[in-house]
């Protein structure tokens, strides 16, 4: 799959139009499924696109899986530049400009998500890697020695620049809703905390201008480790820091609006780990979050398929009214105090028929989810 040609579809994600997304699916949609984003009315469940093999069979896929999500109630969508060597943004690309050709959505009806920071193959992967990294990258003087961090990330500005302009070009979208530095805690790896939160606020510096220039509504950081893990280890992210590296980077009016992190039934350190400093003590990641304003949306509920069968009898008893585990690891994720959206990885049809049963079954309330962990 090659890049899109021709005019990008202009617009992004608005108060109208994610609103008039979520009247329009109100009839097979239970209360509560779309929630409050700075104002936009984004959807409970969204949809991943990371997992695939790298070719024109797993592209149709994708398109087919992401028409069907569009039509079923899910209108937040997550990809990455490097998901599948940029064959994910173009299958999503391609599905949204056959969606609205078609008259069956509009832009400003869905967010779209993506992350920058790996280094991402055009299409597969190169005879020559290093060759082919040195023509694309080195010889234009978009990325200089040094800059590379473990052979794969980088985040410093040309760098960023360049990723975002490919990323608007598979998308085929001149504003690109959410923009995510994809996990920047890798970089502690090589660097002292000092310098990686250099490179931070620059990249920050960065983002706020592209938010300036219409190119992303807003930004944040996509991670695995980092928020979750404890104080004093070296990948640790501590949200209120990077916070105050956006104001730094953009005033008190900055666009870091969101963060990712992975969350599950089995890894839920986001909601009972106490890894984020909060006044005198600690807190939770999603409480942290909420108390910074910052929505969160969480990556692998059903844990790349291993949570989608034999969850014990007795979990599934506490969440009722759905017909599959996999529905049930979704449910659990989605009705987490703090969790805004849980993301879903979904290359078929059938996937997404089947987890978007979740949707005609309101969130649980606390009361109910609280004895996942009292009783459970």
């Amino acid at each position: 799959m090659s890049a899109p040609v021709g005019t990008a579809l202009s617009g992004r994600a608005t108060v109208e139009g994610t609103a008039r997304y979520a009247a329009r699916l109100a009839p097979g949609t239970a209360a509560g499924h779309f929630r409050d984003f700075g104002g936009l009315s984004v959807s409970t469940v969204g949809i991943g696109t990371y997992l695939g093999q790298e070719d024109a069979a797993t592209d149709a896929l994708y398109v087919r899986a992401l028409t069907r999500a569009l039509e079923r109630g899910v209108n937040v969508i997550d990809t990455a530049v490097n998901y599948r060597h940029q064959r994910s943004e173009r299958a999503v690309g391609e599905a949204l400009a056959a969606a609205i050709e078609r008259g069956e959505l509009r832009r400003d009806e869905v967010v779209v998500a993506t992350k920058g920071g790996y280094v991402a193959f055009d299409g597969g992967v190169p005879a020559d890697p290093r060759r082919w990294f040195a023509a694309t990258f080195l010889e234009p003087g978009i990325v200089e020695p040094g800059d590379l961090v473990g052979g794969t990330h980088c985040m410093t500005p040309r760098y960023l620049v360049d990723q975002l302009e490919r990323s608007r070009a598979n998308l085929g979208l001149e504003t690109i809703d959410v923009y995510y530095v994809h996990n920047p805690e890798s970089q502690l790896e090589a660097l002292d905390r000092p310098r990686f939160l250099d490179r931070v606020r620059t990249a920050f510096a960065v983002l706020e201008r592209a938010a300036d220039d219409g190119k992303i509504g807003c930004y944040g950081t996509a991670t695995w480790n980092g928020y979750r893990v404890d104080p004093g280890t070296r990948d640790h992210l501590s949200l209120g820091e990077l916070l105050g590296l956006a104001r730094d980077a953009g005033g008190d009016a900055h666009r870091f609006r969101v963060i990712q992190l992975p969350y599950n039934l089995g890894m839920h350190e986001a909601f009972t780990r106490a890894t984020q400093r909060a006044g005198d003590g600690f807190v939770a990641p999603l409480e942290a979050a909420r108390r910074l304003g910052v929505y969160v949306m969480t990556s692998v509920p059903v844990f790349q398929g291993k949570l989608t069968r034999g969850l014990p009898a007795d979990v599934a008893a506490l969440l009722p009214g759905l017909q599959t585990d996999a529905q049930r690891a979704i449910q659990f994720a989605r009705s987490t105090p703090g969790v805004g959206t849980a993301l879903v990885g979904m290359k078929s049809v059938a996937h997404v028929d089947e987890n978007l049963g979740v949707a005609a079954v309101p969130p649980m309330a606390w009361d109910a989810f609280r004895r996942l962990f009292s009783e459970a």
